[in-house]
């Protein structure tokens, strides 16, 4: 059989599963691997059969969780969502939101912000989510024009590419704004926190708190604008205060909560033992810069185990608080305020105004429990 059927055939069976009860509304439809494990095919090729049943809305896919067959009702309610997209009738001004994804902790009040700024100014808005998969990206992107949306704003996957219809779009002078991620090199608005400012201020806490050894810790660095920018604010501020930082100093690899990371379990279990061999290994190190707060959480759980959380000091972006109290010092972004901005820059490109290519959102410093290697 020739491979480009072999999506066709994984496509049938499932098919043929939905039609006579294999698989009841509801249920679970095995996953990109477990197919591509059966039927001995790369997972694309079983992402691809998976798509097409959700292209025809007989099943949704729920990143993270799996796919799931659709009752009649769910079927016919997507069916006619898409029709109310896709009808003529009285005009409506549309713009595109795609965003690699989004949470409570960082996301949700960027959204809000959006959707807020969006009616205010008489645009209805149209959201997709990438999950850090760059072709999905670029499919979002190409239907949100086929749509007609008249601009679109972008939290951008983190990868070491840029996408190839954003690039397009670019030269072409469509109206875009760029939200929390910038793409270098690229003339496209950007809006959000002076990552590189606000890291430094971060780090300067620490170092004025009595630390000289701060571990960074983050995903890979090339994988975006805003973790690049963290680094070089932690970098300069060590420098400043005369101190010498090296690789031996930096985990930039904790990659297992990216949200397209694939067996998440399972490198999240070899992230945390990553870290833990790396705590007891260094013991000199007292405080850690986490990129975010998902990676600070995690630093923190383990310390806690390790009976270190009251010797060692955690600081990041977007941080936690326990009844009101903040856990650890952190960077507070204003994210409602971002989501605003971006509808507000977008408008004035859809209507042909001048401008700025950047705009920076004030954050906050929230102070945390701190402690002075010297009271240890």
């Amino acid at each position: 059989m020739k491979r480009k059927l072999l999506y066709e055939t994984i496509y049938n069976d499932l098919l043929d599963g939905i039609r006579n009860g294999t698989y009841p509304p509801g249920s679970r439809l095995p996953s990109e691997k477990e197919l591509s494990e059966k039927y001995d095919v790369s997972r694309i090729t079983s992402k691809k059969s998976l798509e097409m049943l959700a292209d025809e809305n007989l099943i949704t896919r729920m990143p993270g969780r799996g796919s799931y067959v659709l009752g009649e009702d769910d079927q016919k309610k997507m069916v006619q969502e898409r029709k109310e997209i896709q009808q003529p009738g009285e005009q409506k001004h549309l713009v595109g939101v795609v965003m690699d994804a989004f949470g409570p902790v960082f996301g949700i009040e960027i959204l809000l912000g959006i959707e807020f700024e969006c009616r205010k100014r008489g645009y209805d808005m149209l959201l997709k989510c990438t999950y850090g998969d760059m072709e999905e990206e670029n499919r979002a992107v190409r239907r949100m024009v086929e749509l007609g949306v008249e601009g679109i704003i972008l939290m951008c996957v983190q990868g070491e590419n840029y996408n190839a219809e954003i690039m397009k779009l670019t030269i072409q002078g469509f109206p875009m704004v760029l939200v929390d991620r910038r793409l270098r090199g690229l003339p496209i608005p950007f809006v959000g926190t002076d990552n590189y400012q606000a890291a430094k201020e971060l780090t300067d806490y620490l170092i004025e708190e009595g630390h000289k050894k701060i571990c960074f810790l983050s995903q890979e660095l090339s994988r975006s604008s805003t973790v690049t920018e963290r680094f070089e604010g932690y970098r300069d501020s060590n420098l400043e205060h005369g101190i010498l930082t090296n690789e031996n100093l930096w985990m930039t690899d904790i990659n297992a909560l990216l949200p397209q990371m694939e067996d998440r379990e399972e490198a999240l279990e070899q992230s945390y033992g990553r870290m833990e061999k790396y705590i007891r290994e260094n013991p000199d190190i007292t405080a850690f810069f986490a990129v975010n707060r998902e990676i600070a959480c995690s630093v923190y759980e383990i310390l806690r185990k390790m009976g270190l959380e009251e010797k060692k000091e955690v600081v990041c972006f977007d941080g936690l608080e326990e009844r009101g109290v903040p856990v650890f010092t952190y960077v507070s972004q204003g994210q409602y305020l971002i989501g605003v901005k971006a509808v507000s820059i977008l408008d004035n490109e859809i209507k042909g105004k001048e401008v700025s290519e950047k705009r920076y959102i004030p954050y906050r410093m929230v102070y945390g429990k701190g402690l002075r290697p010297a009271d240890q």
